[in-house]
């Protein structure tokens, strides 16, 4: 059945309780069948969640030294480990935002710990002195 026909009636998500009634009625047609009506309401109900959540809780994005602390903190990751690849100094001076990152450091840690390498090179601010 194509959209707007029928008994498909989906509203834009412009409120936080729109938002709410959206994501209990994809629970409850979580797992219909793809290309089922259930289905097709689910894929639609999901694109606008998406969309609205994007505008709603827009994620700004890592700068290098965010990516290396979120990846300690998610791969449970040490200060320490970061010296043993970069160096004791260079590891308290990046995260302290002292000193930028090298390209050889950058290439160790995304080696190392998987933060892509486009995330790493990204300009940033330094702690002024």
């Amino acid at each position: 059945m194509p959209i707007g026909a029928g008994a498909m009636h989906i509203r834009p998500i412009r409120t936080d309780e729109d938002h709410e009634t959206a994501l209990r009625e994809i629970e409850a047609l979580w797992g219909a069948e793809e290309g089922s009506d259930a289905g097709d309401r689910l894929d639609v109900l999901a694109t606008l969640v998406e969309s609205y959540e994007s505008r709603r809780w827009p994620i700004e994005p890592l700068d290098p030294v965010r990516a290396i602390e979120a990846a300690m903190e998610m791969n449970g990751y040490t200060r320490a480990e970061l010296a043993a690849l970069i160096g004791q100094s260079r590891a308290t001076e990046i995260l302290a935002r002292h000193r930028a990152l090298t390209l050889p450091m950058i290439r160790k840690i995304a080696g190392a710990w998987h933060v892509p390498e486009k995330v790493l090179v990204q300009d940033y601010a330094l702690a002024k002195a």
